[in-house]
């Protein structure tokens, strides 16, 4: 991985303390997520006595944003079984998964154990697929004690625990994400293990590009209140989600906010571009790209009447076709004097998956710490739990 910072800025000070907030979270175990590199590693070999087609996982938000992201990263790089995702109460998208599922596998994953959304379509699918108490193919993550908990020892189903000092939003390299993704076929030592090596040398002191890049919009929020992540690969779509989420829920308390938008390049640059280029500015951009996609697929050397004009990359393979689009947006937008910074996977692996993972989640720490907002509670979504509960 390569990181590149495209902005001149030096805060010193800002960093030390940056650093030593969240060094002191990391040393008392205070906040738990810096940890599961290691703890996770219990779950390599795990394994259950069950026929299964598909995997479907019930939960919302950090409870399958960050497995989703990873699941459809290397869903096509990597031999693994089919997953499907049942997060929405939408019910025509209900409906349709519905359809699809076949000999399922499901993980019911809620940390706080009642989650009206993820209960609710729970208690359709034991309804639509007639599932029975010690049911061998319905799997419970959740806190420890947590009412899903106690429900599961009820109906003697099998349960995994989301360490206590684990937010949601930080728990893909807990039980969350590790266990349904090894069930499916993927090696999650080489996830944790990109994590570990990134952490470890965060904390050695060889990352000091994260403590810039974070000093930079804790000390400049005001100014620059939009961070914008263009991601040049479909498969990052769903990376960018659990990044919104991460930073969006996050980052933004007591009248201070870092406010995420996620776009996919080179698709959304047709459309968003022109915001950034002749809009009110105001914002730091994030491009995050494969540098080898390792897929040889080539434009066709075919002259088309009338389009002569597009043959500048005939025989050009896709691969450089949108790594030069990534190129020729920077340049417009360091041409506007954005504040511009560049993550860089050399190709897409699993090492590199756990390492970008465990950069935004640190990245998101320092930028709370220096924010000096609690980057861990959500009082905001809560309000929004008890209003919806008055409603019925």
């Amino acid at each position: 991985m390569k990181y590149k910072i495209y902005f001149d800025y030096e805060n010193k000070k800002a960093e030390k303390e940056a650093l030593e907030k969240i060094y002191k979270e990391y040393e008392n175990e205070q906040i738990g997520y810096y940890h599961l590199p290691d703890s996770s590693k219990k779950f390599k070999n795990i394994n259950f006595d069950i026929d299964f087609n598909e995997i479907v996982i019930i939960g919302i938000g950090g409870s399958s944003l960050g497995t989703k992201a990873i699941y459809k990263m290397i869903k096509n790089i990597c031999s693994v079984k089919k997953m499907i995702f049942l997060e929405n109460p939408d019910p025509i998208d209900l409906y349709a998964k519905f359809q699809k599922i076949k000999k399922p596998l499901f993980f019911v994953i809620s940390k706080s154990g009642k989650t009206i959304e993820t209960i609710s379509i729970f208690k359709k699918v034991i309804k639509h697929f007639n599932i029975k108490k010690g049911a061998k193919n319905i799997k419970i993550i959740t806190d420890q004690n947590s009412p899903l908990e106690k429900f599961a020892i009820e109906w003697n189903l099998e349960t995994f625990n989301i360490p206590k000092n684990v937010g949601g939003r930080f728990s893909v390299l807990s039980a969350v994400g590790m266990v349904p993704l090894k069930i499916a076929g993927i090696d999650i030592l080489k996830i944790l293990d990109g994590a570990k090596t990134f952490r470890d040398n965060f904390f050695e002191g060889k990352e000091e590009h994260l403590l810039k890049k974070a000093s930079f919009y804790g000390r400049n929020y005001k100014i620059y209140p939009v961070n914008v992540m263009f991601a040049y690969a479909t498969i990052l779509n769903a990376f960018k989600e659990w990044y919104v989420q991460l930073f969006g829920e996050s980052l933004g308390k007591n009248g201070k906010e870092i406010m995420p938008v996620g776009h996919i390049g080179s698709i959304d640059q047709h459309s968003f571009l022109q915001l950034l280029m002749e809009g009110m500015g105001h914002k730091t951009i994030t491009f995050l790209k494969i540098d080898k996609f390792e897929t040889n697929l080539k434009i066709p050397d075919i002259n088309l009447p009338h389009l002569e004009a597009t043959n500048f990359v005939n025989g050009r393979d896709f691969e450089e076709l949108i790594n030069k689009e990534c190129e020729s947006t920077k340049e417009a937008l360091l041409a506007k004097e954005y504040p511009i910074d560049e993550i860089i996977m050399e190709k897409l692996t699993l090492e590199n998956i756990g390492e970008l993972i465990m950069y935004y989640e640190i990245l998101t720490s320092a930028i709370g710490a220096l924010l000096e907002v609690n980057t861990y509670n959500q009082p905001g979504v809560e309000i929004g739990k008890t209003i919806l509960r008055n409603k019925f």
